[in-house]
């Protein structure tokens, strides 16, 4: 019996079948699989929300979503831990745990004719395809899902972005289908985020595509008017949010990874800079209303935030500076009882994409193009949506829009002004994108104005004074069985993770 000893995320990654040679793959017929969609799609979600929340409890802190309670904390410097798969599980959730789900779920589909179910398994996978390459940089994308392949070269980040274009195409176009056995009924059994409903998805998809053309806005390629074409066909109101749905009681492992039961983030704590943004230190003197949902106040009512890599100087229990854990409870003082709040409760849904997300791109697209009246219109449907999606009152929440922290113009309106509004309407639950924008901008201060990165000389050994780019490929399979392929396009240097992705570039 032969044995393989390959990558330990990537031996199962021969796994998916779909229109596109990438996804041709050889079956086995001593072991056939047979599943229907319906039963496969529940954990497809779960595994897209677990991807992104296990990683940003790492790149939170490259983006200063928050910081660690302990001095020098190696996210904190900017750098990263050796010899572990921290950080590593998007890459494991886009070529093990989707890449199998997606294979099965495609298989029965063609086989059924079930052209919703095709739809929805390819919108998903483009999505996994964008975000593993936005986080990673270069990735295996035609060599991926081979059969009885030892090792795996790596792909070129701009050939996974014409991937991403074309395998979301090819999910509008399944979506749109009405002929063979396409039924609502039979996909909402499964379909947990938008009950079945074709047309949500197909907002969802564009949304994909309004992400893809808009992280290139860096290049002589950008363009704004299909960024806000594809905007003007995504998501039309928070009602179309894809939010992954976890339960309050029970079993644990169905909980929020960020509630307070599973205690994931229970050494976290909000940064100066996030606290900066709302507390009116940034915005003209105006306190935003989301203060006491995105932040918590000390014990002696004042909002604090830690610098990264400074700690929490007065963590300790009893002292009334400390400051709080995201769940508005003190440190270690979190029980199973507590019942957080905003994103981090145990049954609080999970945002992959939201429609305030969708609006702040389209403002930045006009901006970019020059289009003032349009940029302030989707500015502010942006600052409205998240403030409803934070659950503001309507009183509080027309103040605010109305008050000097918002622009009311097209002149005064800054590309600032956009882009620090999408950071507050994405925290928590929107950091990898977040970080895709800094990085675009380069980590720009006046752009993200209090944003500041530790000093030279307290970034992590390995940056060689230089700040986060990327990260890392999966330590237990690529660092483990394929370091050949990294050395091709210097994946092995120690200073990998500062390498400047394609997508970012001039």
């Amino acid at each position: 019996m032969k044995r393989f000893t390959l990558v330990a995320l990537l031996i199962s990654l021969m796994t998916l079948s779909s229109c596109d040679n990438y996804l041709n793959i050889n079956r086995d017929p001593s072991n056939p699989q047979v599943a229907e969609g319906y039963v496969l799609l529940p954990p497809m979600f779960a595994q897209m929300a677990f991807g992104e929340q296990f990683d940003s409890r790492f790149i939170g802190k490259y983006v200063q979503n928050w910081g660690d309670a302990s001095v020098n904390n190696n996210w904190d410097r900017m750098g990263y831990d050796a010899g572990s798969d921290n950080a590593g599980l998007i890459w494991r959730v886009h070529y093990w745990n989707l890449g199998e789900n997606i294979r099965l779920v495609l298989d029965d589909a063609a086989a059924k004719q079930k052209w919703d179910y095709s739809g929805v398994a390819k919108a998903i996978f483009a999505w996994s395809w964008q975000t593993t390459t936005d986080y990673h940089g270069e990735i295996i994308l035609k060599e991926a899902f081979e059969p009885n392949r030892y090792v795996f070269d790596y792909d070129t980040q701009e050939e996974v972005y014409a991937y991403v274009q074309k395998l979301t195409n090819d999910a509008i176009t399944d979506l749109n289908r009405t002929d063979g056995n396409v039924s609502q009924a039979s996909l909402a059994r499964g379909d947990l985020v938008y009950g079945g409903d074709r047309s949500k998805w197909i907002k969802f998809a564009y949304g994909v595509l309004a992400r893809n053309a808009n992280h290139i806005s860096n290049k002589a390629s950008y363009k704004p008017d299909v960024v806000i074409d594809y905007c003007n066909k995504s998501l039309a109101s928070n009602a179309d949010n894809f939010n992954v749905p976890f339960t309050a009681g029970g079993n644990s492992a169905l909980m929020n990874f960020f509630g307070t039961t599973r205690s994931n983030i229970g050494t976290y704590r909000q940064t100066d800079f996030l606290v900066s943004l709302l507390d009116g230190r940034v915005f003209n003197g105006v306190t935003d209303p989301r203060l006491p949902i995105l932040a918590t106040a000390s014990p002696d009512g004042v909002y604090r935030g830690v610098t990264p890599t400074q700690g929490d100087p007065n963590n300790v229990n009893g002292n009334t500076k400390r400051v709080p854990t995201f769940w508005g409870e003190l440190p270690n003082l979190v029980s199973s009882t507590s019942p957080g709040k905003y994103i981090y409760k145990d049954g609080a849904p999970f945002a992959i994409l939201t429609y305030a997300e969708i609006q702040f791109i389209k403002a930045e697209a006009a901006f970019i193009k020059g289009d003032k009246a349009t940029a302030l219109s989707a500015y502010q449907a942006g600052i409205g949506a998240a403030l409803d999606y934070a659950g503001i009152a309507s009183a509080d929440k027309a103040k605010y829009l109305a008050s000097a922290a918002v622009a009311q113009s097209g002149g005064t309106l800054k590309i600032s002004d956009i882009m620090m509004q999408k950071y507050l309407a994405l925290a928590g639950h929107g950091i990898i994108e977040s970080w895709v924008d800094l990085r675009r901008y380069h980590y720009d201060p006046t752009v993200y104005v209090g944003f500041t990165p530790p000093p030279t000389n307290n970034l992590f050994p390995d940056n060689n004074g230089k700040l986060a780019y990327r990260v890392r490929p999966r330590y237990n399979s690529e660092y483990v069985w394929n370091r050949a392929s990294l050395d091709k396009y210097g994946g092995n240097a120690l200073d990998y993770h500062t390498m400047e992705p394609w997508f970012s570039q001039k």
